[in-house]
């Protein structure tokens, strides 16, 4: 159509007829005159939006992340796009007008239908599922539709609806003074009425602002009836205001804080990497206050009219940086992540495509890196080494790193990557000169680093000088930590009470029936719980294969810390973070402000805690277990566990007085462990790269990972052998596998993991090449058609 084409732009949404009966929404990515030859082509249904809602730069990087981590582009877009944007046809069932039919004409599962549509003029195809409790519904109003029971039509909505303020404002008629005398002369009887009059007056002369309904009803006292009879008898005029969802309610903004002697130092020395680098490398130690260069880096952005993007790995983060920012930058900060509603998504992309002056400073989780920015002039990665920048499901399995790096090179724009334990990759290319390197090695107002000290607890077990799971050291240090006044963090990498329970006479431990893991104990709700598939089942009073009332608690995770703890010191205020106690939107803020607030004396809870976050009066950090972080079966165990154990450490002393960090495990000569202890990130990083040199893994080899899962054990095999054998007649020695993973059945589906390393000279564009062929030609074959497989590049 010409005229279409005329008015389309490439990144506007337009809904598009699949089938007979379905509506999807497409993006335009191409505009052309050339034919298909194949097929025949359907028009448009219908197009939804005026102007692009997606820019042309934004195609380009959502094309570089489709091509780099082997996915469609449509999963791309899913990924990007706030669920509002992408509309689905929502197929309407409706009784038919003249529906005159017997019930005894009908069968039971179309009387179900019949009878609920009496009671609703419409279903959707999903309401009918619940309905009938089966998922194969079409059948059923087929028969209805044939009978002409019902009728069907498709309808694509709008799923954002702009949110509106009910605001009041006297008549115009009134704006006489006679007649406005004439008013209240006439509202002496209706005292409560003159009061709203009255009350709307006073406000009017107090502010300049609109005035809306609520407050009004709050100020006057008055029911909400009494206003509505004052709009009905046109003495008040309602209007509605459309609202931003997320407003900054702050007084004026802050100046910048000034920076001391080492962070002047670093500044500068960024600033001039920046001259010869894209990218650098903020090393800095925790508590050296790279935040407020991070600010200072924002404002220079800022002057030259650019916006931000500033990357965090959680959203815990968000919630204390926000506050921060907010202080500096007032209303110019926007957030965005997944905890946030698809509203308010959407208000935060409108923003940042219109260049909005709300989103000049975009502070926000992985997503944010798909946002459409209009002028991006500096990226900021804040925890680099985090684990929680790369994606795992659905694809597109992106690291955000990485993804914001390529962002940044199409906007010609600077990345500034900080941590206090960089990543060995990063740290890596700083050496290999393709990122500046600016170090900062002390803490803000030359705070000592915590002292960190190794408690043996086997030792300890044997001089039985362990209560539960603590030592007699940690126990004597909390007492007075808690005695002067500070607070304490205990970290443990598991949630629930206990990983496995077993039964004594027999050893028996209750399995996840879909997964191949015992359960997990959590007392608070006293259910096991599988913490892969979500299965949960009430909590075993028996063993379930010989009956016996035996039954042991093995292993401990930060209820069961939590719960000892309180027992401990009963007078203390405990608290837990976890992913059980930080479900809702709010979750973090509530329990980072209790602690701020110094409403908790001692928190427990799992690697959520060395995100970065900053308080001021936690003294101790007690790791209640260092082992099971570093006996991982994986090849980044000891870098992570060395990251997470620093992150945890640096949670401590962070004003006038020296923190102290106690850490309990089995084996204190572990190098790992000793290099915690003196702070030696140069030592780890010599003897990690050794290894990973010796045993060809990440960076000096590249990883791609293909995993296959389906729910028959026998297909996953053959499919795996397949598939492996057709691997190693390109890359030879390079593939690894096929092998069963640590957990090798989750939610029913076996799974085989195959690694394909790709030496540092070998082209990775031609390896993916050759992997994708491979890949259509595994689709090909009859048998494996059903097994899934899922490739994905870079999965550390």
């Amino acid at each position: 159509m010409e005229a279409e084409a005329g008015f389309l732009k490439t990144g506007m949404r337009v809904s598009v007829p699949f089938g007979k009966s379905k509506i999807y929404t497409a993006l335009v990515f191409n505009i052309h005159t050339n034919k298909p030859s194949v097929y025949e082509a359907k028009e448009i249904h219908q197009i939804l939006d005026d102007t692009p809602i997606v820019t042309q730069k934004q195609i380009k990087h959502w094309q570089w992340v489709s091509d780099y981590y082997m996915c469609t582009l449509g999963d791309v877009m899913r990924a990007a796009l706030p669920n509002a944007f992408i509309l689905e046809s929502e197929t309407i069932i409706s009784r038919s007008a003249n529906a005159s039919i017997k019930d005894t004409d009908l069968k039971d599962d179309e009387f179900l239908i019949y009878e609920a549509l009496n009671h609703q003029t419409s279903l959707k195809i999903q309401d009918i599922i619940s309905i009938l409790d089966k998922k194969n519904v079409l059948p059923v109003i087929k028969r209805l539709l044939e009978k002409d029971v019902v009728s069907v039509e498709e309808e694509v909505y709008e799923k954002y609806k702009p949110k509106l303020v009910r605001y009041v404002k006297l008549s115009t008629y009134y704006s006489s003074e006679i007649k406005l005398q004439e008013l209240l002369d006439d509202l002496n009887r209706a005292p409560k009425q003159k009061q709203v009059v009255m009350t709307l007056f006073s406000m009017s002369a107090q502010t300049k602002k609109p005035i809306k309904v609520s407050e009004l009803t709050e100020k006057s006292k008055a029911s909400t009836a009494i206003i509505k009879s004052l709009i009905d008898k046109d003495v008040l005029e309602e209007y509605y205001i459309q609202t931003d969802r997320i407003q900054y309610a702050g007084e004026d903004n802050n100046a910048v804080k000034t920076l001391n002697k080492p962070q002047l130092k670093a500044y500068k020395e960024i600033q001039t990497t920046f001259e010869t680098h894209q990218i650098t490398l903020l090393h800095g130690v925790t508590s050296s206050g790279k935040t407020e260069i991070y600010v200072k880096l924002i404002e220079e952005a800022l002057e030259n009219e650019n916006q931000v993007l500033y990357l965090v790995p959680e959203i815990a983060l968000t919630t204390q940086l926000v506050g921060r920012l907010q202080d500096y930058f007032g209303e110019k900060v926007a957030v965005y992540h997944s905890k946030y509603s698809s509203q308010e998504r959407v208000e935060v992309w409108n923003h940042v495509l219109e260049n909005s002056p709300k989103a000049q400073v975009i502070l926000g989780a992985r997503s944010s890196v798909l946002l459409p920015f209009y002028r991006l002039g500096l990226i900021i990665v804040d925890e680099e080494h985090e684990s929680s920048y790369k994606q795992f499901d659905p694809a597109p399995r992106y690291h955000a790193r990485d993804t914001a790096i390529v962002l940044a090179h199409l906007f010609q724009c600077k990345t500034l990557l900080g941590s206090a334990t960089p990543s060995l990759e990063s740290y890596y290319n700083t050496k290999q000169n393709k990122y500046g390197l600016v170090e900062l090695t002390t803490r803000f107002n030359d705070v000592l680093m915590p002292d960190i000290e190794l408690v043996d607890i086997k030792d300890k077990q044997k001089r039985k000088r362990m209560t539960g799971h603590f030592s007699d050291r940690l126990i004597e240090e909390m007492a007075e930590t808690l005695k002067d006044g500070h607070q304490i963090i205990l970290f443990q990498n598991r949630r629930g009470f206990s990983p496995i329970v077993e039964c004594n006479t027999c050893g028996h431990a209750p399995q996840c029936p879909n997964c191949d893991v015992s359960l997990t104990y959590h007392q608070y709700k006293d259910q096991l719980r599988c913490h892969y598939c979500g299965y949960y089942s009430a909590m075993i009073k028996a063993c379930e294969a010989c009956g016996s009332l035996d039954l042991d608690n093995k292993g401990f995770g930060t209820e069961q810390v939590e719960e000892e703890v309180k027992e401990l010191f009963p007078d203390a205020k405990v608290a837990r973070m976890d992913l059980d106690t930080t479900r809702g939107k709010y979750g973090y803020e509530k329990i980072i402000t209790a602690l701020e607030q110094q409403e908790v004396d001692i928190l427990v809870g799992t690697q959520m805690l060395t995100k970065g976050l900053d308080f001021r009066h936690v003294k101790l950090v007690g790791i209640m277990n260092a082992d099971n972080m570093l006996n991982f079966p994986d090849f980044r165990a000891h870098e992570r566990s060395f990251q997470l154990m620093l992150q945890v450490s640096g949670r401590a002393g962070r004003t006038e007085e020296r923190g102290k960090v106690l850490i309990q495990t089995y084996n204190p000569f572990h190098n790992i462990l000793q290099q915690v202890t003196t702070n030696s990130y140069q030592d780890m990083y010599r003897e990690q790269m050794e290894e990973r040199l010796n045993f060809k893994y990440p960076p000096v080899y590249r990883l791609i990972k293909i995993t296959l899962k389906h729910r028959d054990y026998n297909r996953v095999n053959l499919g795996a052998d397949w598939y492996a054998k057709s691997l190693r007649l390109v890359f030879k020695a390079h593939v690894l596998g096929p092998e069963f993973p640590p957990v090798s059945r989750i939610r029913n589906q076996y799974i085989k993991h195959i690694l394909v390393k790709i030496p540092p000279k070998q082209s990775v564009a031609k390896t993916k090449e050759a992997i994708i062929k491979i890949n259509n030609s595994f689709f090909n074959i009859k048998d494996f058609r059903a097994v899934r497989v899922i490739l994905n590049v870079d999965n550390y």
